[in-house]
């Protein structure tokens, strides 16, 4: 009951973290750009992008409603399925925020920003909660 109530929470706030991230992108047109393999969005289609590919500060708009939909699932009841989903979430999206060029950027000195610095580094950190939390059992 107690970790059904904790990743409940894990997640409100992650998801609330990258809606935050979300809107500062869209307002900055922060694309994602992924060095590692060269794939860069187009400041220009930050909102279209952001549906399927995300943005430089968040996962995609399609991750974010699934990850919407299983908290609000496991805030219900116990559900395993739930528990699973937003475990994998948790995992794909630090994944993400790793490669992610411009959530290294803000974290660097040089790039520190009071607003986008720390929705970035609580995104993070909690998503990488969220896949600890959610895959153990």
């Amino acid at each position: 009951m107690r970790s059904r109530t904790a990743l409940v929470a894990i997640s409100a706030v992650q998801l609330g973290a990258g809606v935050a991230g979300q809107l500062i992108a869209l307002r900055d047109s922060r694309s994602f750009h992924i060095a590692l393999i060269g794939w860069q969005g187009r400041t220009d289609r930050v909102a279209h992008d952001s549906w399927l590919l995300g943005t430089g500060l968040s996962a995609p708009v399609v991750m974010l409603t699934a990850q919407a939909i299983a908290t609000a699932r496991l805030a219900a009841g116990p559900s395993p399925n739930a528990r699973r989903i937003l475990g994998a979430l948790g995992a794909a999206m630090t994944g993400g925020y790793l490669i992610e060029q411009e959530f290294r950027d803000v974290l660097s000195s040089s790039g520190w920003d009071p607003l986008v610095s720390p929705v970035a580094a609580v995104g993070f950190g909690l998503s990488a909660t969220m896949a600890l939390v959610g895959l153990s059992s």
